[in-house]
């Protein structure tokens, strides 16, 4: 059985220097009123968040929907971006955590971190509202929506296993984790749920793409067929909150999960 899935990564602009630079008053959209993208079907939405720019796609139902839209979404974001100034250029940065320059975060809306609260899947607990540990870094998220209606807590428990411990070898910026993406990160929705573990690294190539597709679909699968992981469930929380490299080969090696084919 297919779900289907939906996203709400987001990424940071740079100049043509390499220089990180802020979305503020640049592009538009907000968490409470996202831009519709004109020219595109309702759902491809672009926001600012933060500093960051944030994208919306409505559900795809295959893996080349959700690859094309994906694309799509974020290169007509890319053209909606105003520049600084008429020779500036402006690029996506693949940087997942970085340190902003003190004048990118003059901004009050800067400086304003988190909306609705999320959720620990491993204890039920609502999570601390996320701060950075340094006063510059901002981190970007590569959120995932899963339709479903299996129990969503169980739900975000099997992608931990399908995509947040393989993300422990594929993504080399952990320092996200210590602020940001912690194992079990969820938000309930009334279509299922939001998986908010796993940063943005994904977004970058196709393959990525399309591994983080069959990855959900085999997390749901796993949790259709009735299996838990409740033995596993220090172990697979250790593994993503503390980057541990080792101990994520040895759990990919124990139920025969394969990293992507562009990265492992």
């Amino acid at each position: 059985m297919i779900v289907r899935l939906g996203a709400d990564p987001e990424v940071f602009l740079c100049n043509g220097r390499g220089t990180v630079v802020s979305v503020i008053d640049r592009v538009g959209g907000t968490k409470e009123n996202p831009l519709q993208i004109e020219g595109l079907p309702p759902g491809f939405t672009v926001q600012e968040d933060n500093v960051a720019l944030e994208f919306g796609i409505p559900p795809a139902s295959s893996k080349t929907e959700w690859v094309n839209s994906i694309k799509l979404v974020m290169a007509s974001g890319l053209a909606l971006v105003k520049p600084a100034d008429n020779n500036s250029i402006v690029k996506f940065s693949k940087l997942s955590c970085t340190l902003f320059p003190s004048k990118e975060l003059t901004h009050p809306l800067a400086n304003i971190f988190g909306c609705d609260p999320d959720y620990n899947a491993w204890t039920g607990v609502k999570n601390p509202r996320a701060v950075p540990p340094e006063p510059n870094m901002r981190a970007a998220g590569g959120h995932i929506h899963v339709e479903t209606e299996e129990d969503p807590r169980q739900c975000v428990k099997a992608l931990d296993l399908f995509i947040g411990v393989p993300s422990v070898l594929a993504d080399n910026s952990q320092r996200r984790q210590s602020g940001y993406g912690k194992a079990g990160s969820m938000r309930y929705k009334p279509y299922g749920l939001e998986y908010r573990t796993p940063s943005n690294y994904w977004i970058f190539d196709e393959k990525t793409m399309g591994w983080i597709w069959d990855q959900a679909q085999n997390a749901i699968s796993f949790v259709m067929g009735g299996r838990d992981l409740e033995g596993l469930s220090k172990q697979i929380q250790s593994c993503i909150n503390t980057g541990n490299k080792l101990m994520a080969e040895k759990i990919m090696s124990r139920f025969n999960i394969k990293g992507p084919s562009n990265v492992r």
